[in-house]
């Protein structure tokens, strides 16, 4: 029985969407239907050939039909037709000033057709099509009164200024737009022809009700409803305006409309029953104070009927005008499919480009099929064999003999001497008479193939750097296009909803006395937490750091921080704050360094960086020698060293790419020594890596911990060995990294590295920067202050991050 109604209730549902999309699709084709056959526009020719404004001015067909003549020419005709029409029914006399007018335009017009940008003299010729006809009326009525001609002016100039309004306000009632946000002056532009066009309707009456109030209030909380009490009072004030000018009895209509359009705008989150409650309070209250009441009665009629059509507007209507208008939700959701858009577009390209990388590194890593060693060196000694023969065997009148009746000994006879050779220099005795016995000229084949062994061990150096270095390139291209493929990933990673916990949160916070405006939950991956809150508050007193961030850190269960504030100035202001995973572990980092002979240019470089995700490095550089050039040796390994890094590639391939750009750059013997550290701040874990550079010590109280590998500097080679060492560091260690000046410096000691570690342990310190600036003047003390070399220290001290408030605990459940 459950499942049936279930059922029945699903396809009653499937109906009315159904229907729902039909009556869309109804709709949106008549639109499409009465613009596309110039319909619509010939019905706002009707009312703009009835608008006058001053009891005589005219000047909205002429702008009107000057745009029509740039938008949509062949309605030319039918437009000025239905404008001499609509101007009938309000006087003859009125008619032919249209009629005239427009025929004055459309002379006048001939010759716009060989320009190239007709466009901009329309407004100058539809100042002259008002003017003229006006003209001639007063000098057949010789009425050349300062006031007709100051009415006259008057109207030319409104012509001119109404057709840049309507070039820009009629393109927008279009449906093909293509930029999805209205600016304000377009809005503006609109609600000034919207105006025009009721003004037209002047004249017309239901039961005694003016059919242009009922349409001018239904406008203003049509629009106050859509974008609020800003644009619901302009609205008002300008269509107020435009009425008033038409009969000045109804000055107190933009009062009214603009009154009531900020009410309706203010009260819009009552929808639409709280917009009509502003227009029902602002005709009263103007009502009442206007004539004494006298209008009252006429204008509550005019509320009524357009609160009804206000009423009987759908929603599908109110929601497709909300889209153009900046600050609703309708347009924000457009503007969100937008950015999703270019989001989806972006992360396909740079999946692309990231397969293209992956492309790249496949064909480098399998170039070339890989064989077996043992086939591989059968035929690397054939083509040696070969080349042997070719200069000794090819021109002996025994090759038929030897290569033809006895293949299998001779070559079993070379490839021994071949490989007596290589390891011995020169051949057994026992091989020697078996090579003088076989060959007739055994001389010349041992010092050919003594020749031929370096070129033969030189080609298979060569090859093997060949194949090094398309692993290398490869293994480059391999972790670009991961990079490329985790940015890809974060680009498309939507974000993800969290109601759960968003509804913990805001109960408790709530509980709290908190007003919540705003919650954004980004991420709640562990060491990774992202939210965003915007709370109101009377006086900001640390509520962020001291209230929310406890509160958070017990409901998701790890410790949370602010990591940014903005603070309102005012009271009961709009807090914006944003919280994030706190790191387990802090770095307190110290360093100490000198230049040689005292100077101020050192060959060291230094350089600690965050690598985001919980990550930090430390990072000295030396560079060959002393002074400038070795200073911007150092300098530029450790900035190439901060780029790559920093984009996600991982340090081993960092490292060879900084190698390769060192070695490949200049032909001078130019190259420097690194010392990496990269410690994670979550596990504490830390990763060295140390191309040519002196070891590095850990003090875990008395114990010192050495680090250290054997790699040489990088540029010296194309291809260097990159030994990673990874060690586990604890609360409280110390990671003390150097220099080579360091541990040269004491020359009258024997081990010098027993004797730094030595000092190390003796020093109380805990203070890194003190731990640094005593191991320096130790080891210049040593040199009676004599600095022969660049001495850099960098001391890192790792703590437990210790929150500043303890989390606070709310009960979860009840939350």
């Amino acid at each position: 029985m459950l499942q049936a109604l279930t059922k029945r209730g699903d396809q009653q549902v499937v109906k009315q969407s159904g229907f729902q999309r039909g009556m869309q699709r109804m709709s949106m084709g008549t639109y499409t239907f009465m613009m596309d056959k110039g319909i619509f526009h010939m019905m706002l020719a009707v009312l703009l050939g009835r608008a006058i404004i001053l009891s005589s001015m005219a000047p909205f067909a002429v702008a009107f039909l000057s745009v029509i003549w740039w938008l949509k020419r062949p309605l030319v005709i039918p437009v000025t037709i239905m404008m001499a029409a609509g101007a009938s029914t309000y006087s003859y006399g009125h008619a032919g000033f249209i009629a005239g007018a427009s025929a004055t335009f459309l002379l006048l017009s001939l010759g716009l057709y060989k320009i190239s940008h007709p466009q901009k003299w329309l407004p100058l010729l539809a100042l002259f099509a008002s003017m003229i006809p006006r003209t001639a009326s007063l000098a057949l009525l010789d009425r050349w009164q300062l006031y007709e001609l100051t009415l006259m002016v008057a109207e030319g100039i409104l012509s001119f200024i109404l057709v840049l309004i309507f070039m820009q306000s009629i393109p927008l009632l279009s449906l093909q737009r293509y930029q999805p946000t209205l600016k304000n002056e377009e809005i503006v532009c609109l609600i000034i022809l919207l105006a025009s066009v009721l003004t037209g309707m002047i004249g017309w009456e239901i039961s005694g009700v003016a059919v242009v109030d009922i349409f001018a209030r239904y406008l203003v909380i049509l629009l106050a409803y859509i974008a609020g009490a800003a644009i619901g009072s302009t609205v008002g004030v300008v269509t107020g305006l435009v009425l008033s000018l038409s009969n000045m009895e109804h000055v107190y209509q933009m009062s009214l409309l603009a009154f009531s359009g900020l009410l309706g705008g203010l009260l819009k989150e009552g929808k639409k029953a709280g917009v009509s409650a502003g227009l029902v309070v602002g005709t009263l209250l103007i009502g009442f104070y206007v004539s004494n009441g006298a209008y009252l009665p006429s204008s509550l009629w005019a509320t009524g009927w357009a609160v009804l059509l206000f009423f009987l507007t759908p929603n599908a209507w109110v929601k497709r005008i909300s889209r153009y208008v900046p600050g609703t939700d309708e347009h924000e959701y457009e503007q969100q499919k937008y950015l999703q858009k270019v989001r989806d577009v972006t992360a396909v390209r740079v999946g692309k480009f990231s397969d293209v990388f992956q492309a790249l590194s496949k064909s480098f890593s399998h170039l070339e099929v890989p064989k077996e060693k043992e086939e591989e060196q059968a035929e690397e000694i054939d083509y040696f064999l070969s080349h042997v023969t070719e200069k000794t065997c090819q021109s002996c009148f025994k090759k038929e003999k030897c290569w033809v009746t006895k293949f299998d000994d001779t070559h079993d006879m070379m490839t021994d001497l071949m490989t007596e050779l290589d390891e011995k220099g020169e051949p057994s005795r026992i091989l020697r008479k078996n090579v003088d016995q076989h060959c007739v000229k055994s001389q010349k084949l041992i010092d050919t193939m003594n020749h031929e062994l370096s070129f033969y061990h030189a080609n298979k150096q060569l090859k093997k750097q060949v194949l090094e270095s398309r692993r290398f390139v490869a293994e480059q291209l391999q972790g670009v296009s991961e990079v490329m493929n985790n940015f890809a990933a974060e680009i498309v990673k939507e974000r993800e909803h969290h109601e759960e916990k968003e509804q913990i949160i805001y109960k408790s916070l709530e509980r709290m006395g908190m007003v919540i405006q705003k919650l954004e939950i980004y991420s709640l991956d562990s060491g990774n937490m992202d939210l965003e809150l915007i709370v109101e508050l009377d006086d900001y007193r640390g509520e962020g750091a001291k209230i929310i961030a406890p509160v958070l850190s017990d409901i998701l269960g790890e410790t949370i921080v602010v990591t940014m504030e903005e603070i309102s100035p005012y009271p009961n202001g709009r807090c914006y704050l944003t919280f994030g995973s706190a790191k387990h572990y802090a770095i307190e980092s110290g360093v100490a360094h000198a230049a040689k002979g005292g100077g101020f240019i050192s060959g060291d470089s230094f350089t600690m960086m965050e690598l985001g995700r919980g990550k930090y490095a430390l990072a000295i550089s030396d560079g060959m020698g002393n002074g400038q050039r070795a200073h911007e040796e150092s300098m530029e390994t450790l900035r190439l060293l901060k780029q790559i890094l920093q984009s996600g590639i991982q340090e081993s391939v960092a490292i060879q790419s900084i190698n390769s750009i060192l070695s490949l750059r200049t032909n001078d013997e130019i190259f420097s020594t690194l010392d990496l550290a990269v410690i994670d701040l979550h596990q504490a874990t830390s990763k060295f890596i140390k191309v040519g550079s002196t070891p590095s010590f850990i003090k875990r109280g008395r114990q010192i911990l050495t680090v250290e590998a054997g790699n040489l500097p990088m540029g010296i080679i194309p291809e260097v060995d990159v030994d990673m060492t990874s060690e586990q560091l604890k609360a409280g260690d110390l990671l003390i990294m150097m220099s080579d000046g360091l541990l040269e410096g004491p020359k009258h000691i024997e081990n010098v590295e027993v004797w730094v570690k030595r000092k190390i342990r003796e020093i109380t310190s805990e203070d890194p920067q003190e731990v640094a600036d005593l191991l320096l003047e130790e080891v210049i003390r040593t040199r009676a202050g004599a600095i022969d070399d660049d001495m850099t220290i960098l001391v890192a001290r790792i703590d437990r991050y210790m929150p500043e408030w303890s989390s606070i605990r709310v009960d979860k459940k009840e939350a």
